[in-house]
């Protein structure tokens, strides 16, 4: 069962990176062949899919649609290119903007929030939109790992080692990974400003856009603001991120019924949900629990204890960057969670705080997931997102951008960790 479960694994990331236009289909073939064959067993389909995640995903579709109709997102595309020189300017400029909002809220929900912005400046710029997007996709990624409620990975970490919001920034005296994850995002702007050197355009705004309707911006503003407040609520139910979500968006539709008389926007809002995307994160949701039941995961744990023996710089080594060549394929969630507990073992065997093989863990697993379009929630968001806008994205042309940037930041995060914990 376990080399069946692998070479499905291999066959459907495969045709996911080789062939994008055949990603769905090859990531449902491969969660419905799992399901029926019970690598997956069918009993926890409700717990192996997370639908917070899709709810979410769903929520900020529909007020993001709204969002985008109300004109808002070209009012900030405006504002954007007036304080910009050109449009390597906006790019780096907007990337910024999402890392420091994924650093309190989900990555996926920072990408729907932010790229609307992007598409809105392409199309004044009539330029494409794909450098900006990818750029938004990984910085959100780089930015989810700073803070206790920035990702699920680091949701999880502060769990297992009963840490609060504000070890992440200082603990036990020592900087936290909070620093680790800002310095490499300032060392990837030089990166941005080579990668986009010839986004050399000047921008400038003739006419500004006027906004037809502060609602959805005021939704918008409020949900952002209701996850970061339920990120500190103590047992929240597992679906509170998707509820939020969704609530909101019920609000601009209720809303717009009751102004509009019509449902135009309604409409809209549903032909806009991308279920291509749902179904995908649906589906590897299956995949990677499967080759998680077969004990590939744990397998890939245990490889660390055995290669690295007790060299504290080895073992911390394998585990920065094997977490980055495997978070590039596989889900973060299940591998982190396989990990954490053979991490504090290891810990306990050499004597040692484990605090350094944590933060190392959470960086290099969270970070490791912006090298593939299919690493992370976040980007492939952002592909969806092009997809809709008639924008093909071919798997180098996202590495071109993505891996400079990644290499860059857990470089940054791999050292600087070191010499603070060690």
């Amino acid at each position: 069962m376990k080399i069946f479960a692998l070479i499905v694994f291999l066959a459907v990331y495969g045709v996911m990176i080789v062939n994008q236009k055949y990603r769905v289909y090859a990531a449902a073939a491969g969660a419905i062949l799992f399901l029926i064959t019970g690598v997956s067993p069918i009993r926890d389909f409700f717990t192996t899919v997370d639908f917070n995640v899709l709810m979410m995903l769903a929520g900020m579709m529909i007020t993001v649609s709204y969002f985008g109709a109300s004109g808002m997102p070209m009012r900030i595309a405006d504002l954007l290119m007036e304080k910009s020189g050109n449009l390597c300017t906006v790019t780096i400029l907007l990337s910024l903007f999402a890392g420091v909002i994924s650093a309190f809220i989900d990555n996926v929900a920072t990408v729907l929030m932010v790229a609307p912005v992007a598409i809105a400046i392409s199309k004044k710029q009539k330029v494409s939109p794909v450098p900006m997007v990818i750029a938004i996709a990984v910085s959100s990624n780089l930015q989810g790992a700073a803070t206790l409620v920035g990702d699920t990975t680091s949701i999880m970490l502060g769990a297992y080692a009963d840490m609060n919001f504000m070890d992440f920034i200082v603990m036990k005296g020592r900087p936290g990974i909070f620093w680790a994850v800002e310095i490499g995002a300032a060392l990837t702007i030089p990166v941005m400003m080579f990668l986009f050197r010839n986004m050399r355009q000047p921008v400038e705004v003739r006419d500004r856009t006027v906004v037809k309707d502060h609602v959805p911006t005021v939704m918008l503003a409020a949900t952002v603001i209701t996850l970061i407040a339920a990120s500190f609520l103590p047992n929240r139910p597992r679906l509170t991120n998707g509820i939020i979500c969704l609530a909101y968006a019920g609000l601009c539709i209720v809303i717009d019924l009751f102004r509009m008389k019509k449902t135009t926007g309604v409409s809209r809002a549903v032909r806009e949900l991308d279920l291509e995307t749902i179904i995908l994160l649906a589906s590897l949701f299956i995949v990677v629990d499967g080759i998680s039941q077969v004990g590939i995961i744990h397998d890939i744990s245990r490889f660390f204890v055995r290669f690295g023996g007790d060299n504290l710089f080895l073992l911390y080594t394998l585990i920065v960057w094997g977490s980055v060549a495997i978070s590039a394929f596989i889900d973060n969630i299940p591998y982190v969670s396989a990990m954490l507990p053979v991490i504090q073992g290891i810990a306990q065997i050499m004597g040692i705080e484990p605090y350094l093989l944590y933060f190392g863990l959470l960086c290099g697993a969270t970070l490791g997931g912006n090298l593939t379009p299919i690493g992370a929630s976040a980007n492939i968001t952002g592909i969806g997102i092009l997809r809709k806008n008639g924008y093909t994205v071919e798997a180098k042309d996202f590495c071109r951008i993505s891996i400079p940037f990644t290499l860059t930041a857990v470089t940054a995060g791999y050292l600087f960790l070191w010499f603070a914990w060690a």
